[in-house]
């Protein structure tokens, strides 16, 4: 698979803080990418320095082979973390003057499809909902009709509904091809969305690859946990749950309250990290 997005060997200083610090890493044309860290670990600034929008210290980041330039500028789409939208103006009047600002820009009744904004269409920005405001600027970042598509956290905020919603816009927008990258804090949304995360921490790449490969490389088995007497419980790791579980009912163990978790993201993110997203 060909890679639409190289980063070699990237370094942001600021002053003697070492922000990002050596990153290496290709995103493959057509996937969905995750970029996990918490809190300074590094992951915006990486970002917004493969958006264009900051300057590196030293390393290179390339696009279809070049250094990011107009040609980059002109096949990207940002959804940024935080966006103003122009007020007084209704969503197809915002989606007619962001239209005109590009030479090749998509069709606009394609981007009010994919992005589910026909009971929207009219109504004043200021009249948005969370969920419909993220699904505006999602559209206005797919109006250039880009190659790739970064998308900083664009689910923080929504309800539960409207986040499910917002994973089948990005789904359409993978389905076409277009390459998606994803910062997010929750873990389930990478993990469901995603075809690669790369965790960093303290400016530094820790791991890359997808998220089934990164969980058997951690981690064995699940995690079976069985309430026992005087608030106790017995913890046990399980690569056989069949047979765990035979085994426990011979030795005559109350399973009333007995879990069964499966390690996911989340797990893995704690033990390479020492702290939860959010953190």
């Amino acid at each position: 698979m060909n890679s639409i997005m190289q980063v070699r060997d990237l370094v942001k200083h600021y002053g003697t803080v070492r922000a990002v610090d050596g990153v290496s890493f290709e995103i493959p044309e057509g996937i969905c990418f995750g970029l996990l860290g918490p809190n300074g670990a590094g992951k915006t600034t990486t970002i917004e320095m493969m958006e264009g929008i900051l300057k590196g210290t030293s390393g290179e980041i390339l696009f279809r082979g070049e250094p990011i330039g107009q040609r980059f500028r002109e096949k990207v789409g940002i959804q940024f973390q935080s966006t103003a939208l122009p007020e007084y103006i209704t969503v197809r009047e915002t989606l007619k003057m962001f239209h005109a600002f590009y030479p090749d820009p998509r069709a606009i009744e394609d981007v009010i499809h994919i992005c589910s904004l026909d009971d929207i269409i009219n109504r004043d920005n200021r009249k948005l909902s969370g969920g419909q405001r993220q699904r505006l600027l999602l559209a206005l970042a797919i109006v250039p009709n880009p190659e790739i598509v970064f998308l900083d956290e664009p689910t923080t905020g929504l309800d539960p509904q409207a986040r499910r919603n917002f994973w089948e816009l990005i789904r359409r927008i993978r389905a076409e091809g277009t390459t998606v990258v994803l910062t997010t804090h929750y873990m389930d949304e990478a993990q469901l969305l995603c075809d690669q995360v790369a965790i960093m921490d303290h400016g530094h790449l820790l791991e890359l690859d997808t998220p089934d490969r990164l969980l058997n490389k951690h981690f064995e088995g699940v995690v079976v946990r069985v309430p026992l007497e005087h608030e106790e419980v017995m913890e046990m790791t399980s690569n056989n749950l069949d047979q765990t579980l035979q085994e426990l009912l011979a030795g005559d163990t109350n399973l009333d309250d007995l879990s069964i978790h499966k390690p996911n993201l989340e797990d893995l993110f704690i033990k390479l990290t020492g702290s939860s997203l959010r953190a």
